[in-house]
């Protein structure tokens, strides 16, 4: 009876952590090789519940990606992500992404364009830059998905 009891308790502690990974979404990043702010942008999903993979891809080539899946070329960044049907550009946080998967509207993706300091990957929070999350419409229009102030 106590090894039943142990096994149940092992079984239950496991329970949360086999449900997060289960609701763990993929999302395939395209970037160059040795960028160590995308790989900080990966990291960031990660320890929001993504799970990325990356590929690394040589400048004209991520270019062509970026503008054959919709990216406006007023909103690149450095890498460009693939999840569910919607295209992230740049270093958008997860939270927006997770709202933007949530929500389900009509568009492309997200895009942070450029690099602002202090978004994810880009060096800390509580020292960035103002910045936007734009919704990147069908037809290449964009609207403010959201905003984050000076921190």
């Amino acid at each position: 009876m106590k090894r039943m009891t142990q096994a149940l308790a092992i079984t239950l502690a496991l329970f949360p952590a086999a449900q997060a990974l289960a609701e763990a979404t993929a999302i395939d990043v395209r970037k160059t090789n040795g960028c160590g702010c995308c790989l900080s942008w990966m990291k960031h999903l990660e320890e929001n519940g993504f799970v990325p993979t990356g590929q690394d891809m040589f400048g004209g080539l991520l270019v062509r990606f970026k503008l054959d899946n919709g990216v406006p070329q007023r909103m690149v960044s450095c890498h460009t992500a693939l999840i569910d049907g919607y295209v992230i550009e740049g270093h958008v946080p997860a939270a927006d992404i997770r709202r933007l998967l949530e929500e389900r509207p009509d568009a492309v993706g997200l895009a942070v364009p450029g690099m602002p300091y202090g978004s994810p990957g880009m060096g800390p929070e509580d020292d960035r830059e103002a910045y936007d999350v734009f919704l990147i419409r069908k037809d290449g229009s964009t609207e403010v998905f959201s905003s984050y102030a000076e921190g």
